[in-house]
């Protein structure tokens, strides 16, 4: 599932290419993925210009001319891309729009989906989430608030939107790594030294994936070779069975309420 760097990644391309340009075609192929009927919203769209591309942990948000807003979701597999019919993925997609000669394809929205929606409907729904980690607001004696009085294992809490916005089960596992601490260490165990390694690796990690693209599978338009150039980074995740980059030790995977953990035993501990 793509999380805050691949989003901010995105983000930024959305940026640099949409702007003003005025929305000309809309195409939905699964009317699931948006919350109206295919008429209803291709005609409010057919026209219309995005102003301002706004990304709120794993969403983005598209701010319409007319005050609306298209709340975007990818969830698991979801992808974006950007271009001519000729350069399109051999890929299904669920929304296209078009922007003159180029086409937003949104693909893979079987969990996923695009919703039209107010400013209020906008603001409820991001109402709950957590505050975002890369904010210059965001400071240690802060990040240290979000975990005092919390509970459970440490995996368990940076993936809960609701206290850290945009971390996912791969960020997880290398923030963790980095900090050297295992995935599974209860919060309320953390010592004041190991939140500071924490915070620091949360900045370090997430700003460095967001710099070189994320771990997103796909370019996001013909010639981009930045999109996805995380996937080669990745100390822990997806890694069972190899050599720690760090130690020479094995990674490990387990379970841990339903999410897959990936973290070296040798070098990750518990303090």
């Amino acid at each position: 599932m793509p999380e805050l760097p691949e989003m901010e990644n995105y983000r930024k391309l959305l940026s640099q290419h949409l702007i003003n340009v005025p929305i000309t075609g809309v195409t939905v192929n699964r009317e699931k993925t948006i919350n109206m009927g295919t008429p209803e919203f291709t005609q409010a769209l057919l026209g219309a210009r995005i102003v301002f591309v706004e990304r709120r942990a794993k969403h983005i948000l598209f701010h319409l001319h007319d005050g609306r807003r298209l709340l975007l979701h990818l969830m698991l597999g979801g992808l974006l891309f950007y271009g001519t019919e000729e350069e399109r993925p051999e890929r299904s997609t669920q929304v296209e729009l078009v922007f003159g000669d180029h086409i937003l394809y949104f693909m893979g929205l079987r969990l996923g989906y695009l919703h039209l929606l107010s400013v209020k409907e906008s603001e409820a729904a991001m109402g709950k989430l957590g505050p975002e980690l890369l904010d210059r607001r965001m400071t240690p004696e802060r990040f240290a608030g979000l975990l005092k009085g919390r509970r459970g294992a440490l995996k368990s809490l940076m993936v809960n939107q609701q206290v850290m916005a945009g971390i996912g089960n791969c960020y997880a596992d290398e923030i963790a790594f980095e900090a050297r601490l295992l995935p599974t260490i209860l919060v309320q165990n953390l010592t004041p030294e190991a939140v500071v390694r924490l915070y620091d690796s949360v900045r370090k990690v997430l700003t460095e994936a967001t710099e070189i693209g994320g771990y997103m599978e796909m370019p996001f338009m013909a010639g981009d070779t930045v999109t996805g150039s995380y996937n080669d980074k990745c100390k822990v995740y997806d890694r069972e069975g190899e050599p720690c980059l760090r130690d020479g030790g094995t990674i490990v995977k387990i379970e841990l309420s339903g999410r897959k953990v990936f973290y070296c035993p040798d070098c990750q501990h518990d303090e």
